[in-house]
């Protein structure tokens, strides 16, 4: 069977492995100094933005997503936080044309992963991709 030809819950867990350890390079790079890792951090992601509540009718709580592809297949990060943008669950999200299936990010996955929000919030991006949202 082609891999075009299964369902996103078949799927989804080689997606997220594939994109984990790609980011966990780019991370330590980063976080090492690395002048080329680091540009290919930055350049990684297509968008980081954020999702209100209700923005689609099944999406009872807001979240922060950090989308690193687009069309079909797509895929992401989802950050959902507390008020003062701690976060309390983080999801990778494999999409697929009317088909999706996600994963819920634990241990060292959930660790490194929330380093990288953390490094956002630092740097005031969260607040700020927050605040325009809440423009709209």
């Amino acid at each position: 069977m082609e891999q075009e030809d299964l369902k996103c819950k078949d799927r989804v867990d080689s997606h997220f492995r594939s994109r984990f350890e790609a980011l966990k390079d780019l991370w330590a790079g980063y976080c090492e100094g690395d002048e080329g890792k680091t540009e290919e951090f930055y350049n990684y992601g297509l968008s980081f933005d954020y999702v209100k509540q209700n923005t689609l009718s099944d999406k009872l709580e807001g979240y922060f997503r950090y989308q690193i592809s687009w069309g079909g297949p797509s895929d992401e990060f989802r950050f959902f936080t507390n008020p003062d943008f701690s976060i309390h669950r983080i999801e990778y999200w494999f999409l697929d044309w009317f088909d999706g299936a996600n994963i819920l990010l634990i241990g060292n996955e959930f660790d490194l992963l929330a380093d990288i929000f953390e490094n956002m919030v630092e740097c005031g991006t969260v607040e700020h991709v927050f605040k325009e949202a809440s423009v709209e």
